[in-house]
């Protein structure tokens, strides 16, 4: 109500004043005049206070807006309408709109047969309407209540219309049950506003609400649309096991605390969109039957869907520390963009295909970028796929680095795309005893930092298992590598299906299945080249082979002096014959060191590179030279071809 002046205040007021204690500059008293006489019922006379008391009875209607109310006087009103079969005050109408109640105001227990119009009351204590009766409307706009609301166990046959009121303490609506609207839009409430396993039968609307502590509204029936857009809380908000029979909206909400939904079932839509969560944010069991989107929200805790049910194809976009999907149901496609979250998969249900988006830029809410609550890292990390169905799932941009594959069904059809990071061998020279060692960079996955970190001479820098995460053995790893190479093979990515061909060959060769000698030929095939990928290895061991033959050709494979052909003849009448014998080559004598020179050096390392190469090399050799040369023949070619096959995996599209 606005007014210019106390004259045009009294003016706007529908009743007959009282105007008691009125000076110059004061209204006095705006109580309502009690008829037939010329004051309000706080400053009646005794005997005329009296009589209209017991001139009341049950049912009576009570009307005393604007009129000063203590806790002896109200307690006198309440006892003129008692009934005195059931002992309980019974009213028809109660209007106490603008009154001021000095202390508290108790109508516990109390009938209404009409409307409680508490309109701009102000309350100084506590409001007590404990398992009152009110079979018209509860109307509380504007009122200001010092201390609790107490409405627990109400009946309120109507509305309940808290609109822009202030409750100092909490406002307490426990079993309450409500006919109609349950309205406290842009109320203030200084502490709790619980209302477990109320009913509502028509809308609940805490729309630009404050509540300075938690809400809870456990087990509650919501009959009609909820609205908590843009309402602020400084705790808690809890509907663990609520029923929304209508829209749910959450927009732009502020909660300061942790929001719980466990166990919810939302009949109709569901917007979370610009919600700000300060805590943990839970959806344990949720079935969502016809939402369409969830989000934009953010979330500074944990984000969990575990076991929550979509029923309709679905977008979820949120910022959260941590987003748990354990036994979630997609039972129709579902888009999930995410920022900052370490994402578990695990034992997720994905009926149709389900993409997972890292998003780049912050989200927004009516074109307003949602702070996201101190979160810093905005990669999408995910932590397990165990027991999901890769064959419906596309990632992208997420970072693999800690993710668990043992256990993914159809792990060899799962689509990654974009910037996907996995683990990789530790970097920089390691030390196992007094031999220091080198890793070849390439993707591993997190199963086997665990593995290897349990090992007793490991290197160092791998990865430990997390608390309660038993390591797998590399029996079981060989598989999952074995997947993951041939889903990069069916996506053309050769160098990382490579990568995972070397670590399933890795858990191969350790493998305590495997048959020794198969593990020996494991074993040499890794030292020689790495399994036919590390060109380096290979040629090394090729340079080394040529080097190793070249020396021993010097030293024992050429002959001590080139053979020259010796020719002898018979002339016999008019025929010659002629017989050309190649004397056998001689082997080197003398000192190792003589041996060493320049011609000879050079002459086996053509030797070499025509056997090598060419297959031939036309040279006479001692018969040590022969076997060393048909060695050669076998062995460095072999090398050359692994060196060749290493580079051809690296850059093979």
């Amino acid at each position: 109500m606005t007014s210019t002046s106390p004259d045009a205040d009294l003016d706007a007021l529908p009743w007959a004043y009282c105007r008691h204690g009125a000076a110059a500059d004061d209204v006095g008293c705006r109580g309502l005049v009690v008829q037939p006489y010329a004051a309000c019922l706080a400053h009646l006379g005794d005997a005329d206070r009296s009589a209209y008391l017991a001139g009341l009875h049950p049912g009576a209607d009570l009307d005393h807006r604007g009129t000063p109310i203590s806790e002896e006087l109200l307690s006198e009103l309440l006892g003129a309408v008692t009934d005195p079969h059931s002992a309980r005050a019974r009213l028809g109408h109660a209007r106490f709109g603008l009154a001021e109640f000095s202390g508290n105001a108790d109508f516990g227990g109390v009938e209404i047969d009409g409307d409680a119009d508490f309109t701009e009351a102000e309350i100084g204590g506590d409001a007590d309407f404990t398992r009152a009766v009110i079979a018209g409307n509860a109307l509380f706009v504007g009122s200001s209540i010092r201390g609790d609301a107490q409405f627990s166990s109400v009946e309120i046959r109507g509305n309940a219309q808290f609109d822009g009121a202030r409750i100092d303490g909490h406002a307490q609506f426990a079993r309450a049950t409500i006919g109609g609207y349950a309205w406290f839009v842009r109320a203030e409430v200084g502490r709790d506003a619980q209302f477990p396993r109320a009913q509502i039968g028509s809308d609940t609307w805490f729309a630009s609400a404050s509540v300075g502590g938690h809400i809870q509204f456990g087990g509650a029936t919501l009959r009609g649309d909820t609205a908590f857009r843009g309402a602020t809380v400084v705790g808690d908000v809890q509907f663990v096991g609520a029923v929304f029979e209508g829209d749910a909206t959450f927009r732009g909400a502020t909660v300061g605390g942790h929001a719980g939904f466990g166990g919810v079932t939302f009949r109709g839509d569901a917007r979370f969109g610009g919600v700000k969560i300060g805590g943990d944010a839970t959806f344990r069991r949720v079935v969502f039957h016809h939402v369409a989107t969830v989000g934009p929200l953010v979330c500074a805790g944990s984000l969990d869907l575990t076991e929550a049910v979509f029923g309709t194809a679905v977008t979820i976009e949120a910022a959260a520390a941590t987003l748990v999907c354990r036994r979630t149901r997609w039972a129709s496609t579902a888009v999930l963009r995410l920022r900052h979250a370490t994402l578990d998969l695990s034992d997720a249900v994905l009926e149709h295909p389900v993409s997972i988006t890292a998003q780049a830029k912050r989200f927004t809410q009516d074109e307003q970028e949602i702070p996201e609550l101190g979160l810093t890292d905005p990669r999408v990390r995910a932590a397990s796929l165990r027991g999901v169905d890769a064959a419906h799932l596309v990632l992208t941009d997420v970072d693999l680095t800690d993710c668990l594959f043992a256990g993914t069904v159809h792990l060899d059809q799962l689509r990654l795309d974009g910037l996907y990071v996995f683990a990789t061998t530790p970097t920089g020279l390691r030390r196992r005893g007094l031999v220091p060692v080198r890793w070849t960079p390439r993707r591993t996955l997190a199963e086997e930092h665990h593995w290897r970190a349990t090992r007793p001479a490991r290197a160092g820098g791998w990865t430990s298992a997390p608390d309660g995460e038993v390591p797998l053995q590399p029996a079981a790893l060989a598989p999952v590598y074995r997947q993951l190479r041939k889903a990069f093979e069916d996506a053309k990515h050769e160098p990382g299906a490579a990568d995972f061909y070397y670590g399933e060959m890795e858990m191969r060769r350790h493998a305590h299945d495997i048959p020794r000698s198969e593990r020996a030929l494991l074993t040499t095939y890794w030292a020689l080249s790495g399994y036919g990928l590390r060109a380096s290895r290979a040629l090394g061991w090729l340079l080394g082979g040529i080097a190793a033959t070249v020396l021993a050709m010097v030293l024992w494979g050429l002959p001590q002096d080139d053979s020259k052909p010796q020719s002898t003849g018979t002339l016999t009448g008019h025929s010659l014959t002629w017989t050309t014998d190649n004397p056998e080559p001689v082997n080197p004598d003398g000192p190792y060191r003589k041996r060493l020179t320049t011609k000879r050096f050079e002459k086996s390392l053509r030797v070499v590179i025509n056997s090598v190469v060419f297959r031939s090399s036309g040279q006479d050799l001692t018969t040590a030279g022969t076997y060393t040369e048909m060695a050669s023949r076998l062995v460095e070619p072999a090398l050359l071809g692994l060196a060749v096959l290493a580079v051809r995996g690296r850059v093979k599209r």
